[in-house]
């Protein structure tokens, strides 16, 4: 892993570089309590890699990621300075942007942002909405406090119990990963967005895609709302899958292949 420091707080993010060193640049970004290391687990890596220079991201507080403990380290300004500062520490001027929940969330604020550092979009089960409450609706309510207070593995013991099932040991894993007191105050912070105005996502220029599941309650209308107010959009909805399950989906890899192929077709 190689590390950028964000230049107003000092807040060290981890990255990784991988694929065609000569291709176009492709920036992937994960969903709350995960890691770069999804787009590996999820076939991103592999149906991408022969074609693109890949930008593997852990978020502020998650994977290999500085883990600050205060609410406010968790802005959206700052997480879109991370971003910033992983371009600058790759030597890219421009990418083409993928994420996925958080994720997704973080491409929509840094296009907003900083649009000449975006080349494209691709956002996953995530709009613009205001944030209140949303991480609770993925999870259970109180869901910071038991962070707080029980640490991750009572969070992931009381997330198994109001779901009626248990977690799967490998989400298990990497949940446990995380620093449960960061993540409380990353989900204080969420709680705290109040969104991007409509009128600043009608101003976003760069093609974009939005993709959710059908059956993502939680986030379905935001994603359908946001994709909405940006002329020429592309809105993609995945028959069968949920929240948790539309990222890994083959039917959702194939989709961004094609997205970055059709995009990129002109810089190789």
């Amino acid at each position: 892993m190689d590390f950028a420091t964000n230049p107003v707080d000092g807040t060290r993010i981890a990255y990784s570089v991988t694929g065609d060193p000569a291709g176009p640049p492709v920036m992937l970004v994960h969903g709350s309590l995960l890691s770069h290391q999804i787009w590996r687990t999820f076939g991103y890596v592999r149906a991408l890699r022969d074609r693109y220079r890949l930008i593997l991201v852990d978020q502020r507080g998650h994977g290999r990621s500085d883990a600050p403990r205060d609410v406010a380290a968790y802005s959206m300004d700052r997480v879109s300075e991370d971003l910033v500062a992983v371009l600058d520490a790759a030597d890219v001027a421009a990418v083409h942007y993928v994420g996925y929940s958080f994720g997704g969330r973080s491409g929509l604020n840094l296009v907003t942002r900083t649009p000449q550092r975006v080349a494209s979009l691709v956002v996953g089960g995530a709009g613009s909405g205001p944030q209140k409450g949303a991480l609770d609706s993925l999870f259970f309510d109180g869901s910071a406090d038991v962070l707080a207070e029980r640490g991750m593995d009572g969070f992931v013991d009381e997330w198994s119990s109001r779901r009626g099932f248990p977690v799967d040991s490998g989400t298990r894993a990497a949940f446990l990963r995380n620093d449960s007191e960061a993540l409380a105050a990353y989900f204080r912070a969420s709680d705290d967005d109040p969104g991007i105005a409509d009128d600043a996502v009608r101003a976003i220029i760069a093609p974009t895609l939005f993709y959710v599941g059908s059956r993502d309650v939680q986030r379905i209308d935001d994603t359908r709302h946001t994709a909405s107010l940006i002329a020429g959009s592309e809105y993609e909805e995945l028959r069968g899958y949920d929240h948790a399950t539309a990222v890994a989906a083959p039917e959702a890899v194939e989709l961004v292949s094609r997205w970055l192929s059709e995009v990129t077709s002109s810089e190789r």
